[in-house]
């Protein structure tokens, strides 16, 4: 991955707020990489400084391996999930907000 990519990825994971969420997908989009993956790769790798908790899969839930700190952590700043899923509807954070 190219510096660019990597501190546009780092970037946009630190504009979503607290109390939103944003997914892979979103991150990936925002920031032109080819591929969701790329923004967990970055968030496994360089993310301990980052807002991590609050990127979720496309479909709400947290990674598996991560989902009960990612829940509490998200649970602590408003965002509140039904069961293992945060409602994306609610919560999403869009560029615009």
């Amino acid at each position: 991955m190219d510096e660019a990519l990597h501190e546009r990825m780092r970037e946009a994971i630190k504009d979503v707020p607290p109390g939103r969420v944003s997914t892979y997908g979103d991150i990936a989009a925002m920031v032109g990489a080819p591929s969701p993956r790329m923004v967990g790769a970055l968030l496994s790798e360089d993310g301990h400084d980052l807002p991590w908790h609050r990127i979720l899969r496309a479909n709400g839930t947290p990674s598996p391996h991560i989902a009960h700190e990612q829940l509490a952590r998200l649970r602590a700043e408003g965002v509140l999930a039904d069961g293992q899923r945060v409602n994306l509807r609610k919560y999403r954070w869009q560029p615009e907000d």
